[in-house]
C-alpha cells in the first residue's frame, strides 16, 4: 500500500476494518452545501454508494452507517425507496444519481476507489433525500421551503 498517499491508505483501513469510510466534504465559505457520501458499500455489501447533503457531518454520517446497517439487513437499495429509520422522525427517499458531473465534482473518492478497485465508469450511487422537518415536504413537492431545496442539489 506504499504507493497510496496518508488519505486513500485511512479510506482503505477504513473500509477493511468497518465495511466503508465516509468522506465529508465542506464549503467553508458557505457557498455550496455541505455533503457526505460512503466509500467502499461496492465492495463489502455489493451495493450503490449514498451520498447526503445539507446536514451535520455527524447527522450525514449516522445516516449512512444507518443504510448500511439496513442494506446489510436484506434492504435493497433502489430509485423512490422510502428509508425507515435513516433519520429520526422522519422518511427520507433514496434517489438514484444520474448526473454524470456529480462523480466529479462531490463524489470523487468513491469513483477513485471504483477505478482501484479494477471496475470502470462509475460505480452506482444513491442520494439520500430528506425532507422539511417543518412540514415533511421533499424539494421535488410543491410549497417545499426553498432553504430544503438549496440544501440539496438534485443529483437525480
Amino acid at each position: 500500500m506504499s504507493e497510496y498517499n496518508d488519505y486513500e491508505r485511512k479510506l482503505i483501513d477504513n473500509i477493511d476494518k468497518h465495511g466503508w469510510h465516509f468522506t465529508y466534504v465542506f464549503d467553508p465559505d458557505g457557498d455550496d452545501p455541505d455533503f457526505g457520501y460512503s466509500v467502499g458499500f461496492t465492495k463489502s455489501l455489493g451495493s450503490p454508494e449514498f451520498i447526503v447533503f445539507g446536514l451535520s457531518q455527524e447527522l450525514m454520517h449516522h445516516m449512512i452507517w444507518e443504510a448500511f446497517r439496513q442494506i446489510e439487513k436484506g434492504v435493497q437499495p433502489a430509485d423512490d425507496l422510502l428509508w425507515n429509520g435513516i433519520l429520526d422522525g422522519f422518511s427520507c427517499v433514496s434517489k438514484r444519481v444520474q448526473k454524470d458531473l456529480a462523480f466529479k465534482k462531490y463524489l470523487v473518492s468513491a469513483s477513485w476507489f471504483w477505478e482501484q478497485s479494477g471496475n470502470s465508469g462509475n460505480p452506482e450511487v444513491y442520494q439520500l433525500v430528506w425532507p422539511s422537518a417543518a412540514n415533511g415536504l421533499f424539494p421535488w413537492d410543491d410549497e417545499c421551503d426553498q432553504a430544503i431545496i438549496d440544501a440539496q442539489p438534485q443529483l437525480w
